[in-house]
């Protein structure tokens, strides 16, 4: 059984795939890091710092319609239009 990256490792990955502005990624991240912490921390404040992390991913709501390959599969495609960063000359 693969063992699960450290919290470092994560962080790592994701921002050499330029993922750490995806938020759930962002929360895979903080509950690594939870669970990393999980043995220094009181249980009562570790089952509220756990709560949090749950409504604050029931909050991301339905993040995925629409990119269900991207998020689930693995299989990112770009879109077909490519958009220009916001404040380029090209924006609209």
């Amino acid at each position: 059984m693969a063992s699960t990256p450290s919290a470092a490792d994560l962080a790592r990955y994701l921002e050499q795939r330029g993922e750490l502005s995806k938020p759930w990624m962002l929360q895979l991240l903080r509950l690594t890091k939870l669970k990393e912490s999980r043995d220094a921390m009181d249980p009562q404040e570790y089952m509220e710092k756990l709560q949090e992390a749950h409504a604050d991913l029931m909050r991301l709501g339905e993040f995925w319609k629409g990119r269900e390959q991207e998020v689930f599969s693995c299989q990112y495609q770009p879109p077909t239009l490519i958009e220009p960063l916001p404040g380029s000359p090209e924006d609209r």
